[in-house]
C-alpha cells in the first residue's frame, strides 16, 4: 500500500527533563505523517474538512523501542495499511538518522460526516487518488 516519509527534528519543549520525548508527542508525530501522506495525494485536510469531512482517530496503538531524543532528526514512515471503507487505516515506523527502529504505531480513524455526525463511506476523490 502507499507510504509517504517526513523527518522531524525533536525540540526541547518536547522532550523532559532527561531529554527524552514525552510519549504523548508521538501522536503528534503521526498526525503530521498522516497529513503529509494526504497531502502527497493531493489531498488537503482543510478542504475535506471544508467539505463537511472530518476524520477522528478512533483506535491508536503505540510501542515504544529506543527513545528520541532533544535534537534528534526522526524519519516517520506512514504507510496505508489497507483500503479505506468507512475507516482508513495506517501503520507508522519511526526511526532515528541510523535507521534503528525507535516506535512503531497503527491509527485506525472514521470518516464522518459533519452535518450529521455520523459515519460515512471514504470519499470517491480519497479512493481515486489510490
Amino acid at each position: 500500500m502507499k507510504s509517504h516519509e517526513i523527518k522531524i527534528r525533536i525540540r526541547y519543549g518536547e522532550t523532559d527533563q532527561m531529554g527524552v520525548v514525552y510519549h504523548g508527542n508521538y501522536t503528534q508525530y503521526l498526525e503530521m505523517g498522516r497529513i503529509e501522506w494526504l497531502r502527497n495525494l493531493g489531498i488537503s485536510y482543510r478542504k475535506m474538512e471544508e467539505d463537511g469531512i472530518m476524520l477522528p482517530v478512533i483506535s491508536l496503538s503505540l510501542n515504544f523501542k529506543k527513545s528520541a531524543r532533544y535534537d534528534d532528526v526522526v524519519n516517520v514512515k506512514t504507510q496505508l495499511k489497507k483500503m479505506p471503507t468507512a475507516k482508513i487505516e495506517f501503520d507508522y515506523e519511526i526511526t532515528n538518522e541510523n535507521g534503528e527502529i525507535l516506535t512503531t504505531a497503527n491509527t485506525i480513524l472514521a470518516f464522518i460526516d459533519m452535518r450529521t455526525n455520523r459515519p460515512i463511506r471514504a470519499p470517491k476523490f480519497i479512493l481515486d487518488s489510490l
